[in-house]
């Protein structure tokens, strides 16, 4: 006689090696099945399933504002590099009641940026990839909360005089060497105890200055990083 747990179990072995097989497939074209956390017992602050291609990336923004938040860390946000304002859209979502400083120059890379990637013999995808192909209206219609948008347009770091606030977390996305480097320079003096800061790219082969800029600040300061396995190479660092 075959009960129904027995019957369950054949089944769930038989998904399980289909999934098994399907995800050796997968790996042969570097795409991965996207794993859930059964065990985390609560609700997402925001929904990242629409982020499905970058989920590790999203997710772990969720769980470092759900620490933040838990922590009550002080500081306002921000993001160094916004394009169109996707990963801004969910700082400014995941921080209801917090500042969010907005850095780019809305306009694409900046010339002596791209020089300098030369000069270095840095890889640049920069050389062909045209960002500017965005505007502060652009990003700002995607904010759940515009109100607590401060839009900083222009040079960093240039945009940032005047601006004496702490910070809690800060996404930095600019790719190239030289403001990676100025963004880390400015933010991480500033990043509160139990903060964190994002940088996108440093595993991106498209981009290598965005790692040397990591490890020369990072070498300076004596400072540790965690590198997150998300399609761009994000590492984290904290204080």
């Amino acid at each position: 006689m075959i009960t129904f747990s027995s019957t369950q179990n054949f089944i769930n072995k038989i998904i399980f090696l289909i999934l098994t097989i399907f995800e050796k497939f997968l790996l042969r074209f570097n795409l991965v099945l996207i794993r859930s956390t059964p065990c985390l017992e609560r609700k997402r602050l925001i929904d990242i399933s629409y982020r499905a291609w970058d989920f590790n990336r999203y997710s772990s923004l969720e769980f470092c504002a759900q620490e933040i938040i838990e922590k009550k860390v002080p500081g306002s946000v921000a993001e160094l590099g916004v394009y169109e304002g996707t990963f801004a859209s969910k700082i400014n979502e995941l921080f209801p009641q917090k500042t969010l400083f907005l850095f780019d120059t809305f306009q694409g890379f900046e010339k002596k940026d791209l020089e300098y990637e030369d000069k270095m013999g840095f890889q640049s995808g920069g050389q062909k990839i045209d960002f500017s192909n965005t505007s502060i209206e652009i990003v700002n219609s995607k904010m759940k909360f515009p109100q607590n948008c401060v839009f900083k347009k222009g040079y960093f770091p240039g945009t940032a005089s005047g601006i004496h606030d702490k910070f809690c977390f800060v996404s930095i996305d600019t790719d190239l060497y030289l403001p990676i480097y100025e963004g880390l320079s400015f933010f991480y003096p500033r990043l509160e105890h139990g903060g964190y800061i994002f940088i996108h790219d440093y595993n991106n082969k498209y981009f290598t200055g965005a790692k040397e800029a990591v490890r020369k600040y990072c070498s300076e300061n004596k400072l540790n990083y965690f590198p997150l396995s998300d399609v761009g190479g994000t590492v984290v660092i904290t204080k």
